[in-house]
């Protein structure tokens, strides 16, 4: 669990940086295809449920502390492999990091902007990255011999 409060830690000291030196709504130009932004995001991904009226925040928050306790469960419980280890590790890092902005502002702090032209992917942050991450890694740990996807002590058939 250590490992999981130093992403989150990590996560919610690169939102400080950004909070503190871009004030919200600016930007700045690191590459023709890379911004740093400072967004405030009240709703889930792509900004789903962002005009949702406030009650998002609390469900957002209750779903990402039940995800991360589940996963901590697995994990005192012991997984399959390091590999699954470490996807739950950073998916326990990037939702409690999301987590912490919403109880504590409201929304969640979103400065990576990727383009091309005038094409915007939705702004996001270190713990979004952790997550989808995690994520993938669940899903290629489950193709693997032995993976996520097939129970102890099952074998191949032939």
């Amino acid at each position: 669990m250590g490992a999981a409060a130093l992403l989150l830690s990590l996560d919610q000291f690169v939102k400080w940086l950004m909070a503190t030196n871009l004030p919200p709504g600016e930007a700045v130009a690191i590459t023709t295809w890379f911004n740093l932004v400072h967004v405030l995001n009240p709703g889930a991904a792509f900004s789903f449920l962002a005009d949702a009226g406030g009650w998002q925040r609390h469900a957002l928050s209750a779903v990402g502390v039940a995800v991360s306790a589940t996963l901590a469960v697995l994990l005192w419980r012991g997984v399959r492999s390091r590999l699954e280890t470490v996807a739950y590790v950073g998916m326990i890092g990037g939702a409690l990091g999301n987590v912490v902005d919403r109880m504590r502002i409201g929304a969640v702090v979103d400065y990576l902007d990727l383009h091309w032209r005038d094409m915007h992917w939705p702004a996001f942050n270190l713990a979004d990255i952790f997550v989808v991450g995690s994520a993938a890694l669940l899903i290629l740990v489950s193709f693997l011999p032995g993976g996520a996807g097939r129970r102890a002590g099952q074998g191949h058939s032939t």
